[in-house]
């Protein structure tokens, strides 16, 4: 059986963060990873609804709360357990209670149409 020990610094101190999800793959210009990356800029509305800008297109969304929040976890300590400490240590350092949930299609950004002559 594996024992896992979760601790907080108590609700005040925790950090807030958003769960972003997104319809599809996003897909990166570069061979490598989305890591450490920018995806794209979010704003809100007057009336608080989301907006994510990438690249040439707009996608609107909602804010969404979750049923069941999440913890963000950080591994402490040593990785193999020894005699004196046998179980895995770990510390919340975040909670996700809500989610900017983008399922519609992207509309791409116009600004400058030509006109026919």
């Amino acid at each position: 059986m594996v024992q896992i020990v979760i601790s907080s610094a108590g609700a005040g101190g925790l950090a807030q963060w958003v769960l972003v999800e997104l319809q599809g793959e996003v897909e990166p210009r570069q061979s490598g990873g989305l890591a450490g990356s920018l995806l794209g800029d979010l704003h809100y509305t007057r009336e608080g609804v989301p907006v994510l800008i990438v690249g040439h297109h707009i996608l609107y969304g909602k804010v969404v709360q979750l049923e069941k929040p999440f913890a963000v976890l950080v591994k402490r300590g040593a990785g193999e357990p020894s005699p004196e400490e046998p179980h895995a240590r770990y510390a919340v350092t975040a909670l996700i209670k809500t989610k900017l949930l983008f399922k519609t299609r992207p509309k791409p950004i116009i600004t400058n149409v030509p006109k026919k002559v």
